[in-house]
């Protein structure tokens, strides 16, 4: 049974965004410790002699299984990740972490440095008469930074009209998320809009980005830290109805991933990347999510390859081959066509979360790649590469077919899943011949596809703004 040690760390940060490093360098911790509690964030002045701005600080109770030694090798090497490269003593520096205990091991100089013993006295309370002394030093603890009497959003605007979505878009943070049951680190983008009421001028555009702050500091001290992407936007998405004083408020998260992957005739490993998505909507009414993927494979025209398989039976027959030896012949050779690189998406929303749970990413991914022409590979040895050619030449595809394909796959992978499931199906091919795009895409509930694949009349079908509840189309791109 391995042995389970107690540390506390002090992280601080002076360069950059300083909040951001810090969550990053508690991302990276998550790796090899089990972090059980992290304090409030506090500012200060540079020790005297040092450089640069205030710094930023926080501390941490962690569980971690290696002895002190190893960990702090550890702690090292998150430094040089979140991108320390100064050893200077006194040098500004993007992340500084400070091992402050150790099961019975005390940093000899914690006494001495308030920034260290002020926020460990919020988590540790045993320190709390110690940090007591530490009073005079000016540090200040930010609850939701700077307050100033102007607040010009909460002022009747010039025109009074309602904004159905008002927000934040490419708010780039590191993640630990859960996929498939195993956790994974990912660098995430979200996009956070709220209804504005017509009395306000505007929304609160800083605590957008605090509300995720809070929401992934709270998820790093949960025992199972890791989460669905999905369950990270729908908290998101509560929290900015509850901060905003908002009527509903959408949240789309999305990230890139890898899959391990192997080329089809060489048998070589590697690691495809994909993107993820999760998008929530939360009103008074409660939440509801989504989670998809998006996957790049390719297509073959086959509007394009009956116009050569028409013109090569005129070219065979005007060469003395009879129309049967003809049609053997091109049944036998795959047709000639022009390809497009397709990027397809995928977005399945089960009504109630015991069924979201049975929804694998991977499978979501296999789904698209299989429903194009074929998929393809970053490493492709040359008998891989005839195989992908070879394999799309004979299986041509619209962009129609595959959204049609996405579908039909999806019904038939989750077939325990109700009829009020929802699903959204896209995809976008970059033509070799024209140059323009090729779209389509497809939505609805899965008892609205049963229906019309049992051969009821077509009917408007359920989009995801009103499966989720929010009107009109949720995000922006």
């Amino acid at each position: 049974m391995a042995i389970v040690h107690r540390a506390y760390l002090g992280i601080g940060s002076n360069l950059g965004d300083r909040r951001a490093n810090i969550l990053t360098a508690l991302q990276r911790l998550r790796a090899s410790a089990r972090i059980d509690a992290v304090s409030a964030f506090y500012e200060s002045p540079a020790a005297q002699g040092a450089e640069g701005p205030a710094f930023l600080n926080v501390a941490a109770a962690l569980e971690v299984s290696e002895d002190r030694e190893a960990f702090t090798r550890r702690l090292e090497e998150v430094q040089r990740a979140v991108g320390r490269t100064s050893t200077r003593r006194l040098a500004a520096r993007p992340i500084d972490l400070d091992l402050l205990l150790f099961d019975d091991w005390e940093h000899p100089q914690l006494a001495q440095r308030p920034y260290n013993i002020v926020p460990l006295a919020e988590i540790a309370p045993a320190y709390a008469s110690r940090a007591k002394n530490a009073d005079a030093a000016p540090m200040r603890r930010l609850d939701h930074g700077l307050r100033f009497r102007t607040d010009r959003q909460e002022e009747i605007p010039d025109v009074r009209i309602t904004l159905n979505r008002a927000g934040v878009a490419r708010v780039r943070r590191t993640l630990r998320v859960e996929i498939d049951g195993k956790p994974r680190v990912i660098n995430g983008e979200f996009a956070m809009v709220a209804d504005l009421a017509p009395d306000r001028a505007g929304v609160h555009m800083s605590r957008f980005v605090e509300v995720l702050e809070e929401a992934t500091l709270d998820v790093l001290s949960r025992e199972q830290p890791s989460m669905r992407v999905e369950r990270i936007a729908e908290a998101v998405a509560r929290e900015i109805v509850a901060t905003q004083e908002a009527g509903r408020a959408d949240v789309r998260l999305r990230a890139e991933f890898g899959l391990e992957r192997w080329t089809p005739v060489s048998g070589k490993r590697g690691e495809e990347t994909y993107t993820l998505i999760g998008i929530a909507h939360a009103d008074a009414r409660g939440t509801r999510h989504v989670v998809g993927v998006e996957a790049e494979g390719m297509t073959a025209c086959p509007c394009a390859q009956g116009m050569i398989r028409e013109h090569s039976m005129l070219e065979l027959r005007e060469a003395g081959f009879s129309e049967g030896d003809a049609e053997r012949a091109l049944d036998v050779l795959p047709g000639a066509t022009h390809n497009q690189r397709g990027r397809g998406a995928l977005l399945l929303g089960p009504a109630n979360d015991a069924q979201m749970e049975s929804v694998r990413i991977e499978d979501l991914v296999e789904i698209v790649e299989g429903s194009m022409s074929s998929e393809t590979y970053d490493l492709l040895k040359r008998p891989d590469e005839f195989f992908v050619v070879n394999k799309a030449h004979r299986n041509p595809k619209f962009v129609e077919d595959v959204v049609r394909g996405i579908i039909a796959r999806t019904l038939e992978t989750y077939p325990n899943l109700g009829d009020d499931t929802f699903v959204f199906a896209s995809q976008r091919n970059e033509e070799s011949i024209h140059k323009h795009d090729a779209f389509a895409e497809a939505f609805g509930l899965f008892g609205e596809f049963r229906a019309e694949l049992r051969g009821a009349a077509a009917m408007p079908k359920t989009d995801l703004a009103s499966w989720l509840g929010s009107r009109p189309s949720p995000l922006p791109t």
